[in-house]
Formats: structure tokens, sequence, C-alpha cells
């Protein structure tokens, strides 16, 4: 039950083995952008610098989303999901572009007719 006082509320990283799912979505338009993880350290990062930082499962190192491209994600809202273990950030995509292949959505290949196409 809400009554109204803030509660101080952290991911809970433990119950995923330290990673957890972290969405993008814009915060003008309700796209979703990219989904990516999180740990401990790039969610500390984020809330730090208002940018969005993940962690790279492949390279094993943390990821300031745009450090290269220049496509950043600023931070326009934190949410977390009713069990601590989802984070959805609601971001200002820079640059238009939140996906590595240069579309703006990494979410561009769609169901229809019994088969997945990419959305061009």
């Amino acid at each position: 039950m809400d009554d109204g006082k803030p509660l101080k509320l952290r991911p809970d990283f433990e119950k995923a083995g330290g990673l957890i799912p972290a969405i993008a979505q814009d915060h003008g338009t309700g796209e979703v952008l990219m989904l990516a993880y999180m740990n401990p350290e790039s969610y500390q990062r984020t809330l730090d610098t208002g940018e969005a930082h993940y962690w790279s499962r492949s390279r094993k190192e943390l990821w300031h989303k745009g450090a290269t491209s220049g496509n950043i994600q600023k931070i326009k809202g934190i949410y977390l999901d009713c069990d601590l273990d989802a984070i959805l950030l609601k971001v200002e995509q820079v640059g238009g572009v939140a996906c590595h292949t240069g579309r703006r959505s990494c979410f561009h290949h769609r169901w229809e007719g019994g088969s997945l196409y990419a959305v061009v």
C-alpha cells in the first residue's frame, strides 16, 4: 500500500547473480530503444552522471552508452519493477540512434504472418 512516504530502494543485484536487465525507453515517445544489463557499478555511475552506463556481458567491462559514437542516453527517469530486479530507464537518446546497427531501436525485427522480418 502506498502511504505517500518515499522509500529508499535499490535494485536487488544479488537475486540474478549481479546483473539485472535494464530497458532504455524514449522518455517522450515511449518507444523501447534497447535492453542491456547493469551491475551495481554501472547503476551507480548512471546515478552519478545522469547518463546511461551498462555492463557489457561480452567484453566484461563497464560501458558508457555513446562514449565512442556520441549517441549517449541522458537519464530523464529511473524506475524499478516490483521485485527490484529490473530497471526501466526513461532517456533522451542523443543522436537518435540507440542500436549498434545504426538503427534508432534495437527492436527492429518484427513477427508477421508466421515469419520474422527485419524492419528497414
